[in-house]
């Protein structure tokens, strides 16, 4: 390659590139770690987007019309981060960048959202940036359509490489983007045929062009080290219809010794190669420096949307009333003032009516009541509408001729669709909820993990949550998931054991403002436990004493959800012989472990023997049966240690000896 040649027919926008790449060439040497090949190999893309394209005002990060700019392509967090320091992003200072990848710093190896202001999402993971892009935009277009385009009217741009795209998670964010049209989104792709192992044929021969175009995308192919094909590209694809996929052919660690190879995608240290690079692109600089007049010349850019971002302001204040207060009510994840009352008097109503639900169908009664006053919510299911019980009747279908439709079918797609839903609730304004069966977190598990890293409250639907399901058998029945997602920091796992109990479940999950809830359903029909009405929210206490004993405590039995009422029938076999018997429902063990210790010990006291009952495995459960003054003799656990198996749900109880009798006979057996 040239550079000589790239030098003097742009020098000015050389300059501004150059300013990325020896940044990234000084932190990572500072750091002696990172991947110095992608930043410099992408600086012209991501200069010309910047300068010429990306709607944005450094001076206000938050501005809810900017673009978003999303690097999927996280270990190239350097580009990310050089560009916030030469914009002029306050919180992104000089002495960030020189700390690159140390404790303490914002500036941390893959980008992390809440970090760092102008960091829209967590990527790293290979394949997520561009599966909540998807999520991103589809925010945009149904936040367009419901508050018009005064309000919202803004681009999703994505820079992906190779391994985002070899990633499986990348074909349901592509066919969805192409079945739904997001024409908003523009992906920039770094094609340069390298990857950690070799060259990309090494383990591909995708044709990504083909691919993309064949899930209803456009796709230009440029040069990605010409300033004015850049320019062109993106200029073209804010025209079209459909997303648009703009395949960057560049060099990795372009005019660095290590261009075109493997070695190139890491930590480029060496202090003899990275002088020979600077010299090569004509940076005379000391480390961390940059000429003057290239510093401001890229604070202007940051800059450059000031006007823009004043005008927005102008034209937001001339929307009626309720929707600008409902915008930002959204946008702050604040609850309307009628939520409370409304969650209250349907509690009410439930405890007296006392239905036996399945609680996939209480859900959908919640949400039959609460998404009309909640505008922001999304919701959906990945092709299990009908079983996943998450459509209301208000919501209306997200589609190319209905925007403001809060509905999704996402079809086969729980891994795409999580991280999409990440993408809504990083967008702002909404809160996104969709829906599976329970043993397929396991293929949403990484977006689930990461809304829980980056503090966002998105709602994961998992019904079908145990053998309960019966006939369709150990594929389909989890064991391990309760144990998985609550081994997972800052996550509130609910298991409610009635309609009364999913209620409150929602109302916290829709209130949270930075924790992710998994909401555990089940799809067999379960008793109303709660009939005797209160005001206040129990389930947000985590555990609680739903039945006391009678005479002289003897036993403390535990449970969630569809074992709650074996729980009480168990209570009922002892209390008949004289043992007294507390029963504690334990939907929300993440919530219970908050509470002060005055209440835990008010609820599991010491002294009484302890049953935990739960149709999964014990994993999770000695916190509360051995410690909490619990003692190792004077504690059991009646549930599951084996896969499940196909049968009727009622036999599969029986023969696993999830029972009232093996609940009781357990306490006894510790008297």
């Amino acid at each position: 390659m040239d550079l000589t040649a790239l030098r003097t027919a742009h020098p000015e926008h050389w300059s501004k590139a150059t300013a990325i790449r020896a940044l990234t060439l000084d932190a990572v040497a500072a750091a002696n770690s990172g991947h110095s090949g992608m930043p410099i190999g992408m600086a012209d893309v991501a200069t010309v987007l910047f300068e010429k394209h990306l709607k944005f005002d450094a001076s206000a990060p938050h501005w809810p019309d900017r673009d978003r700019f999303i690097l999927s392509a996280g270990h190239g967090s350097m580009l990310l981060y050089s560009l916030l320091h030469l914009t002029g992003y306050e919180d992104m200072t000089l002495e960030q960048i020189k700390n690159f990848r140390q404790w303490g710093a914002i500036t941390a190896g893959h980008p992390e959202y809440g970090h760092a202001t102008g960091i829209e999402t967590t990527t790293g993971p290979l394949g997520q940036g561009i599966a909540n892009s998807v999520g991103f935009a589809m925010a945009e277009e149904i936040q367009r359509a419901t508050y018009g385009k005064k309000a919202v009217n803004h681009y999703t741009y994505v820079i992906a490489g190779d391994g985002c795209l070899m990633e499986g998670v990348s074909q349901e964010a592509i066919t969805l983007a192409g079945r739904h049209a997001l024409s908003k989104l523009i992906v920039m792709w770094d094609n340069n045929n390298i990857t950690i192992d070799g060259t990309v044929e090494l383990s591909d021969r995708t044709d990504q062009v083909s691919r993309f175009k064949s899930a209803g995308w456009a796709v230009l192919e440029i040069d990605g080290h010409d300033p004015v094909a850049i320019d062109a590209a993106l200029t073209q694809a804010k025209k079209g219809n459909k997303p648009t996929m703009i395949a960057c052919k560049t060099h990795i660690a372009l005019g660095h010794a290590a261009q075109d190879t493997s070695k190139g995608h890491g930590a480029l240290t060496d202090p003899d190669q990275m002088a020979a690079a600077k010299a090569a692109y004509g940076w005379t600089t000391g480390p961390f420096e940059v000429p003057a007049d290239v510093k401001s010349a890229w604070e202007a850019i940051g800059a450059r949307g000031t006007e823009a971002r004043k005008a927005w302001e102008a034209d937001f204040e001339t929307l009626p009333r309720s929707k600008r207060e409902t915008f930002e009510r959204a946008y702050a994840l604040d609850a309307p003032k009628k939520l409370s009352a409304t969650v209250k008097a349907f509690k009410k109503q439930m405890s007296e009516s006392a239905p036996k639900l399945a609680t996939r169908a209480s859900s959908e009664k919640v949400l039959e009541v609460l998404n009309p006053i909640l505008p922001e919510t999304v919701g959906g299911s990945a092709d299990l509408t009908g079983s996943n019980n998450t459509k209301t009747s208000d919501l209306g279908v997200f589609d190319i001729d209905s925007r403001d439709g809060r509905y999704v079918y996402w079809g086969i797609r729980e891994h795409g669709m999580s991280s999409a839903m990440n993408g809504m609730a990083l967008h702002g304004g909404i809160r996104p909820y969709g829906g599976t069966f329970m043993c397929f977190t396991d293929y949403a598990r990484p977006a689930m993990r990461l809304a829980a890293l980056m503090k966002i409250p998105t709602v994961f639907v998992m019904t079908h949550d145990s053998i309960g399901l019966g006939e369709d058998g150990p594929t389909h029945q989890p064991v391990e998931h309760l144990a998985i997602s609550r081994a997972t920091p800052n996550t509130y796992v609910f298991r409610p054991a009635d309609t009364i109990e999913t209620a409150e479940a929602w109302e916290i999950a829709l209130t949270t403002k930075e924790t992710p809830s998994v909401l555990s359903l089940t799809r067999q029909g379960l008793p109303t436990v709660r009939t005797e009405h209160k005001t206040k929210n129990l389930t947000a206490q985590g555990g609680y004493v739903l039945a006391d004993a009678e005479g002289r405590r003897q036993v403390i039995l535990m449970a969630s959800g569809s074992e709650v009422e074996i729980a009480l029938a168990a209570r009922d076999l002892l209390q008949s012989e004289g043992i007294g018997t507390r029963v504690v429902s334990m939907p929300c063990m993440e919530l219970f472990a908050e509470q002060e210790e005055t209440y835990r010990k008010r609820v599991l006291p010491g002294g009484p023997v302890r049953v935990g009952v739960e149709a999964a495995v014990r994993q999770g459960w000695d916190q509360w049966l051995l410690g909490e003054r619990g003692k190792s003799n004077k504690a059991d656990f009646v549930g599951m240690d084996s896969f499940g198996a196909s049968a009727p749900a009622g036999e599969l109880y029986e023969n696993f000896e999830i029972t009232a009798a093996n609940v009781a006979a357990k306490a006894k057996a510790l008297l």
